[in-house]
């Protein structure tokens, strides 16, 4: 029996080897800066978007705990206006080839081929441009930020279902405010709007909050706004924060304000609670202590749109990640009523859009009766038979 013993002993103790750990390691490349704004309550939290990552990154864990896989996040940060390759390229030696970014598109286009020769995908989180889907395009960027085609549609189609089709347009006077303006042209064509007639706010760089106060604004909007023609919605155009956020309740007439003021389109609103959206909303105040924010929600959806290409193909290679994405097999649950999918056209995150002021959400678009032949999703935005991108190969 000694004997015996002492032959199976070995056996008896031997074990299968440990399975490995597969890191897959997601980056985040912002510019940040902190930014002054017309109201108190709308200066950015300086986490906003990093937040939201990182609330992802906990429930890749949860599921890749099954799978052997462990998500991590990089952060990196540059000035608004630096140059964005060397932060690149040392996220990429960490390891990175998944990196979020939220960059002008000129920071993006500056990584955006250098990053496909180094097998690297992009999320561009933050830029609403539509050139960087359009003449722009590259096949490793993925944009999970709406453009502002989709928000100027979203819009859009709301004041038609309500049967208010008469607008007037103020836009202000730097080149994120034109193209703003340019959607909601685009918008007002595309779904029967008329805008009468259009007015320029111009910046004239004065102090915000010292050279302007209750009693200026009270009196200059008005007089602002009086030789407008009679209209249905104030449209406003003020990505640049000058002089949106005095226009509601100012206006020489009584009229709905909508567009970067008053009624917003937006990916993420905070007061969102369909869909489960109470679930996100109440993990992420209990991670971060504020709420959760349309930047904040788009970072969530990229980390979780490579969380989910890591587990539907059981693997960190980044070669398959990139084919399952760009599948037709790729969706993505981001509370919103359903699952998201990427247009095959120019890699933009199809989303519905939330339309919502301070407080409440009001509505969700695509409103009710605008039809597509694939999706009702695709009424937002620049359509396949409309697009300008072409992949290079």
């Amino acid at each position: 029996m000694p004997a015996v013993a002492q032959e199976t002993a070995p056996a008896a103790q031997s074990a299968k080897p440990a399975q490995q750990v597969t890191e897959i390691r997601i980056g985040y490349l912002r510019a940040y800066a902190p930014q002054l704004t017309l109201s108190l309550l709308d200066v950015p939290p300086a986490d906003e978007g990093v937040a939201g990552a990182m609330l992802a990154i906990g429930d890749n864990n949860t599921t890749g705990s099954f799978l052997k896989q462990k998500f991590e996040l990089d952060v990196a940060e540059i000035k608004p206006d630096a140059d964005a390759v060397a932060a690149f390229n040392e996220l990429v030696a960490r390891g990175d080839k998944n990196i979020l970014v939220d960059l002008s598109a000129r920071q993006i286009l500056s990584i955006a081929d250098l990053a496909r020769d180094k097998g690297v995908l992009l999320f561009n989180v933050g830029n609403t441009d539509d050139s960087l889907r359009e003449e722009d395009c590259r096949p490793n960027v993925f944009h999970i930020a709406p453009t502002r085609t989709m928000l100027a549609d979203a819009l859009a189609q709301y004041l038609i279902w309500k049967q208010w089709p008469r607008w007037v347009l103020i836009y202000g006077s730097h080149e994120k405010d034109q193209l703003y303006a340019d959607a909601l042209r685009r918008a007002a064509t595309r779904f029967g709007g008329k805008i009468l007639a259009e007015k320029e706010f111009k910046d004239t760089g004065t102090a915000r909050r010292t050279d302007t106060g209750v009693i200026q604004i009270q009196q200059q909007i008005p007089v602002f706004t009086q030789d407008l023609p009679d209209h249905d919605v104030t449209l406003v155009a003020d990505e640049s924060e000058v002089f949106g956020t005095y226009i509601p309740y100012r206006t020489w007439l009584p009229r709905v304000v909508a567009g970067t003021a008053g009624l917003v389109p937006s990916s993420w609103h905070p007061a969102s609670e369909q869909w489960a959206g109470m679930q996100i909303q109440d993990r992420f105040f209990k991670q971060s202590n504020r709420n959760m924010l349309s930047r904040d929600m788009s970072a969530w959806t990229a980390v979780r749109v490579v969380g989910e290409a890591a587990t539907r193909t059981n693997s960190g290679d980044q070669a398959k990640i990139n084919d399952y994405l760009h599948s037709d097999k790729f969706s993505v649950a981001a509370f919103k009523g359903q699952k998201l999918t990427f247009r095959p056209w120019n890699l933009q995150l199809r989303q519905p859009i939330f339309l919502g002021d301070a407080k409440s959400v009001v509505t969700t678009s695509p409103q009710e009766g605008f039809l597509h032949q694939v999706s009702e999703l695709d009424t937002l935005g620049v359509d396949q038979p409309e697009t300008k991108c072409v992949f290079k190969k």
